[in-house]
């Protein structure tokens, strides 16, 4: 009995099941209306018909869905008062104004990778490479028009670009902030690479000659200003390392006031093999240490020098040092007892000099 009792309870809650199965099937919904809707009309066209957007549309918007399914959710439109509905306006990025536009693209700004183009600006640096045949100019602009004022290039024998107008804006998005640039800027090459070699051969014929020698020194403000002390006193180069120094820039060659184009800058990759090469050619190895025995004057220095100079705060490294001839300082006795590299340059450079005439 108990069998056929729980045979007759499956049978029953298969009953309820088919049962179940058949409201699901008798329930309506847009989707099955309009498929059924479709299929009668292929029945009697022999054809697919255009499916009625318009109305399963009307369909899905009185549906209301059963208990435990989801609608998926739209975008929310914006109704107008016809009772339409439209997208929302897409917000327009416009240039801003003071933006460059294609000639003077922000991507020429003075922010370039060592060994390309950058921006030279300021009267000085720029007369000084229109001056300079090694330098290779690609553009030159100018603020103020075509009848501005500008530097005259028909003196130059070498064939330059035309002057290009550039509002003041432009020109200062293409430039360092900041940048004092005098309306006047040009687009360059680097300079050509010289071979710590080159400038042993150079002093070869000679029997003074003067040489700076930057252990690490990063600032392009000081390297500049270092170039132009060296342009007034007549050294020969200045030599910095490829890592950790300060890269041929429109910064650098600002602060140098056109003394780039007349002092090269010889970087090196092992700047105690270059000090050794000096050795080699002569130069007598100096380097500056607040530690050392005797001032710059006391060493009385003559023929062929080499300043030995290292950037602020750390001064110079010990494997510099290790390959000085000997170690210098300046006579400082104030309040403050130390230089700016650049100023102490300078005063180095000058002494130098002023040995050289006694």
């Amino acid at each position: 009995m108990s069998q056929r009792k729980q045979k007759s309870g499956k049978s029953g809650n298969r009953s309820g099941r088919d049962s179940q199965q058949a409201d699901r099937k008798g329930k309506s919904s847009p989707i099955r209306n309009l498929a059924r809707s479709q299929e009668s009309r292929r029945d009697n066209t022999g054809g697919e018909a255009p499916q009625p957007r318009a109305k399963a549309a009307d369909e899905m918007q009185n549906w209301r869905p059963e208990r435990g399914s989801t609608r998926p959710k739209s975008r929310p439109d914006h109704a107008t008062p016809g009772g339409s509905r439209e997208r929302p306006e897409r917000r327009s990025f416009s240039t801003p104004r003071g933006e460059p536009d294609s000639a003077f693209s922000p991507r020429e700004r003075d922010s370039h990778k060592p060994g390309g183009p950058y921006w030279l600006f300021g009267q000085h640096p720029v007369t000084e490479a229109i001056r300079n045949p090694e330098r290779k100019i690609q553009r030159l602009v100018r603020v103020g028009g075509a009848e501005g004022e500008a530097l005259d290039t028909r003196s130059t024998e070498r064939p330059l670009p035309p002057w290009e107008p550039i509002e003041r804006h432009q020109l200062e998005q293409l430039l360092p902030e900041g940048a004092v640039h005098q309306g006047i800027a040009a687009r360059v090459a680097p300079l050509p690479d010289l071979d710590i070699l080159d400038i042993c051969e150079q002093a070869a014929g000679s029997e003074s000659a003067v040489v700076v020698v930057l252990d690490q020194v990063t600032d392009p403000h000081n390297v500049g200003a270092i170039l132009r002390s060296a342009a007034a006193f007549g050294a020969l180069a200045v030599i910095l390392t490829e890592r950790h120094a300060a890269p041929e820039s429109g910064t650098l060659a600002k602060s140098a006031s056109g003394a780039l184009e007349h002092v090269p800058l010889v970087r090196v990759g092992n700047l105690a093999r270059a000090m050794e090469q000096l050795k080699e050619a002569g130069f007598w190895l100096a380097g500056l240490a607040a530690e050392g025995k005797s001032s710059l004057a006391g060493a009385k220095l003559s023929g062929k020098v080499g300043l030995v100079m290292g950037a602020e705060g750390s001064g110079l490294r010990r494997l510099t040092r290790d390959h000085c001839d000997l170690l210098v300082r300046l006579p400082t006795s104030g309040a403050i007892n130390h230089l700016n590299v650049s100023n102490a340059a300078a005063v180095a450079l000058y002494e130098l000099a002023r040995g050289r005439e006694a």
